[in-house]
């Protein structure tokens, strides 16, 4: 036995002299007790064995927060590819109606739309193409959607007609250049003259 814990178990000898007889024996066990615990080496804390590096700059950002997103951005005119550019100036649009709708990041075009402004499922389905349309057209000029797309998107705002999915799209063929029937094995169609003048009282709808 070493002579620091002599000196120590003479020590809780003594203090527990102070205490009631019948308590003598408890308190220098609990005394000697929490003595030879604190010489036990400690086991590292997690939070302490772990060390944590500092958080600075972009690195310190909240959870939630994607550090790469870029800064959104509106879109110029010349953005857009030359029909899309044209199609705006024969509806009696502009950039700036696009910008109420869509914004840009890392040269790709995302809706800012949320609310179609329909309580209808057919209506918000015509609709959901006609911006689907619009968006490839602001890219690649061609007015045309996929209707698996806008399947997808329509039972993501949950209004989709499941029974009727194809023949809202076949009431409403005069939007749709050379429709007749909906597929799903050639889901691409093509806005129609017609469609595109809907796209234009869609768009100001909307804003």
């Amino acid at each position: 036995m070493s002579e620091k814990l002599k000196q120590k178990i003479m020590e809780f000898v003594a203090l527990t002299k102070d205490c009631p007889e019948n308590l003598q024996e408890k308190c220098f066990e609990l005394l000697l007790a929490d003595y030879l615990q604190q010489l036990r080496p400690k086991a590292p804390d997690v939070a302490e064995d772990v060390k944590q590096p500092k958080l600075t700059g972009d690195e310190g950002k909240k959870e939630g927060e994607d550090k790469k997103t870029p800064q959104q951005e509106d879109i110029a005119e010349t953005d857009l590819h030359v029909k899309a550019r044209q199609f705006l100036k024969k509806s009696g649009l502009t950039v700036e109606h696009i910008n109420q709708l869509f914004y840009k990041e890392e040269g790709n075009f995302l809706p800012l739309y949320d609310d179609l402004k329909t309580t209808k499922a057919a209506e918000s389905q015509i609709r959901v193409a006609l911006l689907h349309a619009l968006l490839s057209g602001m890219h690649t000029g061609d007015f045309e959607f996929n209707g698996e797309s806008v399947r997808n998107e329509v039972q993501i705002r949950k209004c989709f007609d499941q029974p009727n999915f194809a023949t809202i799209f076949k009431k409403n063929s005069e939007l749709f250049d050379g429709f007749s029937n909906y597929s799903k094995t050639s889901p691409t169609i093509r806005l129609s003259t017609g469609g595109k003048a809907r796209l234009a009282e869609v768009i100001k709808e909307l804003q």
